[in-house]
């Protein structure tokens, strides 16, 4: 591999000027400007990125921390991240936290060590005394997808309040009543505010959301699982249920499987965040789907902003109800719902 002792012997300039090239200094010739950048191709060199940062204060690396990368939303968050990155000149480095705050915030602390220029996260929860003190520090960071209330970082995120109304008042319109919420955990600014929407939307229909229609869940499919079994063993089992993330909505689809019941004959079944399975599954799921790509590449701009000096504003974009089959879409809406098999 070149070095830039051969790049500068090649070019037939010193070592110095060289490095001024690289570094697009102004007070380098034309002349010798040609003649290093010639050498640099003809050689394949290629600058030390450690190096250049030490001079630079910069390594052109933006660190990610998603709550979950098993969870289809985020592995297509960090891909369109990623993406956008590339597309500025910068390289991306992923932590999992796998929905746990210790590993979040060592995964933030190891990122912060590793002198990243700013920091994209999606918080597991809402009280991290790491990341209020990175921004205090004036660590340049964005919020993308979940946020923490009183930390002064734009975040970048999507309005699901609409899209939940809509789908509340299309579960009224084929006539369900007892309808049930896999919420998210209420540390979580997604997990409190989607459960809060959902009420409130049933609330306008003159629906009530009983606690034994209200489940916890923790965004993972097996807490999806648990939640339906329980709402599945109540003396009067809810007609619909709304899995407030995708993951949880599979556990659901697998316990009532498990129980022998059919969706939506049975049991209508919704989801938040709509993923490229839903579509295969039989029937294929409503749910509400984010804007995602367009969420990873507004969050790569405004935090380069934020490395750049400026000051962006934080984004909300709008999330949009899918219409599938699995809500009993297809029946005449005004009739009640199919009566639940009890085999």
């Amino acid at each position: 591999m070149a070095s830039i002792k051969d790049v500068a012997a090649e070019a037939g300039v010193s070592v110095a000027t060289v490095s001024r090239v690289l570094n697009d200094h102004p007070s380098v010739s034309d002349d010798a400007r040609t003649r290093v950048l010639t050498a640099v191709q003809t050689l394949g060199y290629r600058p030390n990125a450690v190096a250049r940062s030490l001079r630079t204060d910069q390594t052109r690396t933006l660190g990610l921390v998603i709550s979950d990368v098993m969870n289809p939303y985020f592995t297509e968050l960090a891909r369109s991240v990623e993406e956008a990155a590339r597309a500025l000149g910068y390289s991306v480095i992923i932590g999992n936290a796998d929905e746990r705050p210790d590993l979040q915030d060592h995964h933030v602390r190891t990122l912060l060590d590793r002198r990243i220029d700013g920091l994209l996260v999606s918080p597991t929860d809402g009280g991290s005394p790491l990341m209020l003190e990175a921004a205090r520090a004036g660590t340049p960071m964005v919020f993308v997808d979940r946020w923490i209330p009183g930390v002064d970082v734009p975040v970048v995120r999507a309005d699901g309040q609409a899209a939940i109304r809509d789908l509340v008042a299309h579960l009224c319109r084929l006539g369900h009543r007892r309808v049930a919420i896999i919420a998210g955990p209420a540390a979580t600014t997604t997990g409190s505010e989607r459960v809060r929407a959902f009420r409130e939307a049933l609330a306008e229909h003159g629906v009530p959301l009983p606690d034994a229609y209200t489940g916890q869940g923790d965004f993972q499919a097996e807490s999806g699982r648990r939640v339906t079994e329980g709402f599945l063993d109540l003396p009067e089992p809810p007609e619909a249920v709304f899995a407030a993330d995708n993951l949880m909505a599979l556990g659901a689809l697998d316990a009532i499987r498990a129980r022998g019941l059919r969706v939506p004959q049975d049991i209508a079944l919704a989801a938040f965040d709509d993923i490229p399975w839903f579509v295969h599954t039989d029937p294929p799921v409503t749910a509400i789907a984010q804007p995602v790509g367009e969420l990873g590449r507004a969050a790569v701009r405004a935090l380069v902003d934020r490395i750049e000096g400026r000051h962006p504003r934080s984004v909300t974009l709008p999330a949009r109800l899918v219409v599938r089959r699995s809500c009993g879409e297809g029946r005449d809406e005004h009739q009640t719902p199919v009566q639940r098999s009890t085999s």
